[in-house]
């Protein structure tokens, strides 16, 4: 059956600058700054959080449905979305508004500066899943516009729908009683290291405590693997090793796509929890977030050579 993912579709305007921001900014000076940094590489790659993680549940094999807010120019996207099978039902277009746009400066140690333009995305309330409702087994939702996601959150739970909630870089826009909401209605909640602590921060919880109000709780700590807080346990990820190190941008998001898969198909958090990882390895081994590719066969190859065991047949 289909998944929904709710979240961004965007477009990524991508720089590296080749060399570390810590040698350019004057931590004495942040009160003034005023950096430029040169990046002779730039290119334009297809993203946002919804995008990507139908990009890798749809070459995994499961049925992603994207909702998401769109622009004047989404043309482009809406043929790749054609192309590549994945279902636009719940694409909601506003032809005065762009499509939402990221630029994204990394450096050679893999840390980013971006900036976002929401464009459409600050309509993501005025969309819906009213059409493909009766077809939803799971969901997702990811970062979106603060309202959006808030009725997204509201709207699944009260259709019986469970879902994951990812609130990502929107995690800022939410109060503690907004979080705790989400959390609370959610089956899964998931996010990184960084977002775990700023929700303990504005929820005043701990993440045992903020664990008790949801199924699972899932924490990604980049190249140090995850872990899933889960039926009382602590469950240790190991990250998976990359082939090479090039680029972070949608690897949190392939992760993600490996949880709904692994949920799907009824695995257990360890196998869930360690494909997810080694989908986060495939995509950062590629530039951009959506031009890494993988089969059944790859997958079962990378699975046993990086955890010793075989991964479930599908």
């Amino acid at each position: 059956m289909p998944t929904l993912i709710c979240g961004s579709v965007a477009y990524d305007t991508i720089m590296v600058f080749p060399d570390r921001f810590d040698r350019h900014i004057l931590p004495h000076k942040v009160h003034m700054l005023s950096v430029s940094f040169l990046v002779p590489e730039l290119r334009r790659e297809f993203g946002g959080c919804a995008g990507n993680i139908a990009y890798n549940l749809k070459m995994l094999g499961g049925e992603p449905i994207v909702m998401a807010t769109v622009g004047q120019d989404f043309t482009p996207y809406a043929e790749r979305f054609d192309q590549l099978g994945i279902r636009r039902d719940c694409v909601k277009q506003f032809d005065q508004y762009f499509t939402p746009q990221c630029y994204i400066t990394t450096d050679l140690d893999d840390n980013q500066i971006n900036a976002f333009h929401p464009g459409a995305m600050s309509h993501s309330h005025d969309n819906d899943f009213t059409a493909v409702r009766s077809e939803l087994r799971y969901a997702i939702v990811g970062p979106d516009g603060l309202e959006g996601m808030l009725n997204n959150c509201r709207e699944l739970a009260k259709a019986g729908i469970p879902y994951i909630f990812d609130p990502g870089q929107g995690t800022p826009l939410f109060s503690g009683d907004q979080l705790l909401e989400c959390i609370s209605s959610s089956s899964i909640v998931a996010m990184n290291d960084y977002e775990a602590e700023l929700v303990h921060q504005k929820t005043g919880k701990s993440l045992a405590e903020l664990a008790q109000l949801t199924k699972a709780m899932v924490v990604t700590l980049g190249g140090d693997g995850s872990h899933i807080l889960a039926d009382g346990k602590d469950i240790r990820i190991p990250s998976a090793e990359a082939k090479a190190i090039v680029d972070p941008t949608g690897c949190g998001d392939a992760y993600r796509a490996g949880l709904l898969f692994g949920i799907e198909k009824g695995w257990d958090w360890e196998v869930t929890g360690r494909l997810s990882s080694l989908l986060g390895a495939i995509k950062i081994a590629s530039k951009g977030a959506q031009n890494h590719h993988f089969d059944k066969a790859s997958l079962a190859t990378g699975y046993r050579a990086a955890f010793g065991t075989d991964l479930p047949t599908w």
